[in-house]
């Protein structure tokens, strides 16, 4: 009697623990399900809203790659226009220095002519600066 009063209690015990056991799985299994849902939820509005981003930033990278189009040719215009400038700047350069030189060169001659008419020299026009004013 005692043998099967031992076999009894630990049959209780041993019901007492898978009792327990299952009652711990069923409770993960719950909550583990909502978590799951939740989890489920959240990724799927996460796979929206990354798609949505995708897309703008495509529709951002064309818009870039146009624009970057355009300041390419933009800064071609522009060397272009700076070349031209430049050259137009080297020829008016060439004429000024040339322009520059001829007045200088008269002033000079002027400036002894007047020297030489203020000392009362009357033979200037046979000398070297006179033909070059000539």
């Amino acid at each position: 009697v005692s043998m099967l009063q031992m076999m009894q209690e630990k049959v209780t015990a041993e019901g007492k623990k898978e009792k327990d056991l299952f009652d711990r799985f069923m409770c993960y299994c719950q909550t583990g399900a909502k978590d799951l849902e939740a989890s489920i939820s959240a990724a799927e509005a996460h796979i929206e809203q990354a798609t949505a981003d995708l897309k703008t930033a495509e529709a951002q990278q064309k818009q870039l790659e146009q624009d970057l189009g355009d300041q390419a040719a933009s800064r071609e215009e522009a060397k272009a226009a700076m070349a031209e400038a430049t050259a137009l700047r080297e020829k008016e350069a060439a004429v000024y220095a040339k322009e520059s030189s001829e007045h200088k060169t008269n002033i000079a001659a002027l400036s002894k002519a007047i020297g030489a008419l203020e000392k009362g020299a009357t033979g200037f026009l046979q000398t070297s600066a006179g033909a070059k004013l000539r």
